[in-house]
């Protein structure tokens, strides 16, 4: 059972609104279940001989009667408006079951206390099977506003006892850091214009993907220019600074054929210019990631952030800075699917989508201590396709990283942002599985000569006695065999590399220690390419790796992603 809060000023348009037809003649006897005194509301019910405005005039004499008293000091947004709705699948309620929900919710809420005679006046309309419309005016019989401080989340905690006493689907409590709902406006235009999500819902993503590639705040306006989305900005009175920002999706008008604007806070709470700021600090162009001469190094990075930032995750010592690693690790996501090729891209995506419900809490992010994270995930950015193998290890970081924000949430009781850390865990565990059959079985297929191989496995026994025998006879084994080889190669003594990577984060709950293993390995740098860096350093830098490679969109947003699709 959903409740949605909303003040405004209008109390005859909603009243007209809730008795008319709807927008697609979708409104079927709309009638009044409850209200402040049934006798005194004057149902309107659907009148033939008179018009929706007759009828608004009518009722809204009656409900609004408190404001008038006021002497024409009537107090802005004085029109509360509250629409309850069952969840999809959830069995039909009365009439005489809806009015029992209103008159708990305005109760709840502080609209209308129980027993409190001089409370504000309401009515909730019934005019569909799954949702009625609660509306009040906030002038209580004594002039005074009634007490509606955190309205929304007290309506959403007694529609959580309501749906146990009903027996009806037990929706996830939220904290109010969800973005907000489309409207039935929204989506209804949506599909007259034939799209899948909303104009609200599309600039979210849009405006995700860029944050999480550019690096100041002149770049994100840029860029979302460069895309055809409008910018409109804010200036402070006196500073001339920017205060806030309003963006709008091109094709999308209202009846007048004017843009129609989304502030960035409207869109998302941490897309609000101060929360930005937070993340997208100025910066030097010399600050920025650098196109490296080794495109391994930007995959690299990031994977060796997500175990760092899936170690922070792990320490209930810091709730600031796992809250600052879990919005890095919603950042990192659009960058690491607009920078995969292939087929499991799709996954990818909606990992990405999916996590920015998990991305926010009522925890105030620590942004700095998930430097690391956001830096190497910018990398990816700006980076070339990955190199072999270290695409799928970083994907199998982010799959191991979602399930521990999952983990997070769920033992802080976020329960909202723990099923979509979830949703987003199964969508990297099926992109990763995707991805990485054909990889390890490509590995298993080039495994070294079997004197090689034993000699791994004497190095396994001695380096991880605990796990050794759960490697050797783990499916991927011989995969692995081929990576330590290919490590060898690169610089790296294997029997070091094994006790180094083995202790990074335990073994116990890995269901293929080899994988596991194989992956960690995959992702260390290239020693002979680093040393031979370093004398290249020497004698001078190449113009390759002191030139930042700036492209001018960033790889979140190419691939013919810049026509409003939705």
């Amino acid at each position: 059972m959903v409740p949605d809060v909303s003040t405004g000023s209008d109390s005859r348009g909603l009243i007209a609104y809730l008795f008319g037809p709807g927008r697609r003649d979708e409104h079927t006897n709309p009638h009044i279940v409850a209200a402040w005194d049934m006798a005194g509301a004057a149902d309107p019910g659907r009148d033939p001989a008179a018009t929706y405005s007759q009828l608004a005039r009518r009722l809204d004499h009656h409900v609004d009667l408190r404001t008038r008293e006021l002497d024409g000091k009537k107090p802005s947004q004085h029109v509360w408006h509250c629409p309850v709705r069952t969840a999809p699948g959830d069995r039909y309620l009365t009439d005489t079951e809806w009015a029992e929900v209103a008159r708990r919710v305005v109760h709840a809420t502080g609209i209308a206390p129980e027993g409190d005679e001089r409370a504000c006046r309401w009515i909730a309309v019934r005019h569909a099977d799954d949702h009625i419309h609660i509306m009040a005016t906030t002038v209580r019989a004594d002039g005074r506003r009634p007490r509606t401080h955190q309205d929304g989340r007290r309506a959403q905690a007694e529609c959580r006892r309501i749906e146990t006493e009903f027996g009806l689907r037990r929706l996830k409590s939220g904290d109010l850091t969800a973005p907000r709902t489309p409207t039935s406006a929204e989506r209804a235009k949506a599909e007259r214009q034939g799209q899948t999500i909303t104009a609200r819902k599309w600039l979210r993503e849009r405006a995700y993907a860029v944050a999480a590639a550019v690096h100041t705040e002149a770049d994100y306006f840029t860029v979302l220019q460069s895309l055809g989305i409008k910018v409109k900005t804010r200036l402070g009175p006196e500073s001339g600074d920017v205060i806030g920002y309003s963006l709008a999706a091109p094709g999308v008008t209202n009846a007048a054929g004017e843009p129609v604007w989304y502030g960035g806070s409207k869109l998302a709470p941490d897309l609000s210019i101060n929360r930005l700021r937070e993340r997208l600090p100025d910066q030097e162009i010399a600050d920025r990631p650098r196109y490296a001469a080794d495109p391994a190094e930007p995959w690299q990075h990031a994977t060796a952030a997500m175990f760092e930032a899936g170690t922070a995750l792990d320490s209930d010592d810091d709730a600031a800075a796992a809250q600052g690693q879990l919005a890095a690790f919603g950042d990192a996501l659009y960058n690491i699917a607009s920078a995969t090729p292939g087929p499991h891209r799709a996954e990818l995506r909606a990992a990405a989508m999916a996590f920015n419900r998990a991305r926010r809490s009522t925890t105030l992010a620590d942004h700095q201590a998930a430097h690391a994270l956001r830096q190497a995930a910018k990398e990816l950015a700006y980076a070339s396709n990955e190199p072999g193998g270290l695409g799928i290890a970083l994907l199998f970081a982010t799959v191991h990283l979602a399930r521990a924000a999952a983990k997070w949430h769920e033992q802080r009781g976020h329960e909202q942002q723990a099923a979509a850390a979830d949703e987003a865990f199964h969508h990297l565990q099926a992109g990763y599985e995707q991805a990485a059959a054909p990889v390890l079985a490509d590995l298993a297929r080039r495994a070294p000569r079997a004197a090689t191989a034993s000699r791994y496995e004497q190095y396994v026994r001695a380096t991880l006695p605990d796990h050794a025998d759960r490697i050797l006879a783990d499916p991927t084994w011989a995969a692995l065999t081929t990576t330590l080889a290919q490590a060898e190669t690169a610089g790296h003594n294997p029997r070091r590399l094994l006790a180094e990577v083995g202790t990074q984060r335990e073994l116990d709950s890995a269901k293929h220690p080899a994988e596991v293993l194989n992956w960690r390995i995959s992702a260390q740098p290239n020693k002979r390419v680093q040393a031979a860096r370093r004398r290249n350093t020497v004698s001078g830098p190449s113009p390759m790796s002191t030139a930042p490679h700036l492209p001018a969109t960033p790889v979140a947003m190419r691939l013919g992603e810049r026509s409003r699709h939705h």
